[in-house]
């Protein structure tokens, strides 16, 4: 969908990602959030951003806007509109188109956008069957009541529900649906292996070259990213047992080509022209171009192929071919999964009968993809990785000629993705 006006989008700050269950786990998402959106609205030129925007993808009883509650505990100032918004791993990408559609000249300006998720505080809840009965048991008045209802329960019903990182649909785990879609690709383990350990090695250059350091704010005494591996190697990675695909003995993914399970949040600013007046004046910022929501059908493609099909109508739409990128940022959930994008991109039948690209788009520039490492190095909060890419892939712009262009890709999970087309001024 090709914007109208001038909308742009600048560079904001995260967490540094860590494991599941690591140096961050003693913070929840609303925690994390206030660390990003304070030191944001800190570096404003006086004032506050005109609405707020921020997602998670993990449920928690405790809150029902996340938006609102990181808001008002950041004390960025409670006449702020904030509303909250998911769509699985492009969560923080929504939440900045969403607020590119709500920008004017007047009192829509500047919006601050993001995203979090906290997977090593996970709500655990009770059972349906068990919810129900306890309201009834809330509802009997009498003591006979209550004893009465007491003996309807059943041991079946007596449970816990804790959520999963599964398709509600096919009750397979993204993992699941990935082995199955880099077999029909033919995507082998030694090629995933190679593909993980570039992406650890970008990352740590990255941090060692200190193009991460106006990215991330320390949080809690963790200063960067805790999940790239300086020492990892091929020899180790061809060590480590399928994840995935235990039992068939052909299961080529593992803990090593995969992004892991992440806590930390990332924001993002959305402006218009004049709102970008507010902000400090070497933030690196882009123009949003265009950009493309799409769904699969995943119980007939791969679930995580929407992008394959997103990307050559989004360049068809624009007149562009894959050369005329000078910046390809491309989410990894799993290096199998970048791989078969890439194998689709490049197989002219797939753009042409699936896609519905006429057009020959040539040939793929893999060398301007994922420069400073991706989520297999970095992490992947779910809720955060749209903010996080969209951000790092505006600072690698800022580096580039006037005019250069970026495409940025998310895959998520429920057959979807969402795709932006970004122009450095």
């Amino acid at each position: 969908m090709r914007t109208t006006g001038d909308v742009w989008l600048a560079a904001g700050v995260r967490t540094p990602f860590a494991k599941v269950d690591g140096p961050l786990a003693g913070l929840d998402a609303i925690q994390l959030s206030v660390r990003v959106a304070r030191h944001m609205v800190d570096q404003l030129h006086g004032g506050l951003p005109d609405f707020f925007v921020w997602g998670h993808v993990v449920p928690n009883l405790t809150w029902s806007n996340i938006a609102r509650e990181v808001l008002m505990d950041a004390g960025v100032g409670a006449t702020v509109p904030a509303f909250s918004t998911v769509m699985a791993c492009g969560t923080s990408m929504v939440a900045a188109f969403e607020a590119a559609g709500m920008l004017n000249d007047t009192s829509r300006q500047l919006a601050l956008v993001g995203g979090v998720d906290s997977l090593s505080k996970i709500q655990i809840g009770l059972s349906q069957p068990l919810s129900d009965w306890l309201r009834g048991f809330q509802h009997a008045r009498s003591l006979g009541q209550k004893i009465a209802h007491a003996a309807e329960i059943r041991a079946g019903d007596v449970g816990l529900y804790v959520p999963a990182v599964t398709n509600r649909t096919t009750g397979l785990s993204m993992g699941e649906h990935t082995e199955i879609t880099a077999k029909q690709w033919d995507i082998g383990r030694a090629e995933q292996d190679a593909y993980a350990l570039e992406s650890h090695r970008r990352a740590v250059a990255g941090w060692d070259g200190g193009f991460f350091d106006d990215l991330v704010v320390p949080t809690d005494d963790v200063a960067s990213d805790t999940i790239p591996r300086r020492d990892t190697s091929l020899e180790k990675l061809a060590k480590l047992p399928p994840a995935f695909d235990r039992t068939s003995g052909k299961g080529t993914m593992t803990a090593g080509n995969s992004s892991l399970l992440t806590d930390g949040a990332a924001g993002l600013w959305v402006a218009t022209t004049a709102g970008l007046a507010k902000l400090p004046p070497r933030t690196p910022r882009a123009r949003l171009l265009d950009f493309e929501i799409a769904a699969v059908d995943f119980r007939v493609e791969g679930l995580l192929m929407a992008p394959a099909f997103a990307i050559p109508r989004l360049l068809a739409r624009n007149g562009l071919k894959y050369a005329d990128i000078h910046l390809w940022e491309i989410h990894e959930a799993f290096a199998s999964q970048v791989l078969f994008h890439l194998k689709a991109l490049e197989d002219g039948a797939f753009v042409r009968d699936k896609a519905g690209v006429a057009d020959d788009l040539g040939p793929f520039p893999r060398e301007r993809m994922n420069p400073h490492g991706g989520s297999v190095a970095l992490g992947h909060p779910f809720g955060a990785t749209g903010a996080r890419i969209l951000s790092q892939a505006i600072k690698e712009l800022d580096a580039l000629e006037p005019g250069s262009r970026a495409i940025v890709s998310i895959c998520t999970d429920g057959g979807q993705g969402t795709v932006a087309l970004l122009e450095r001024a």
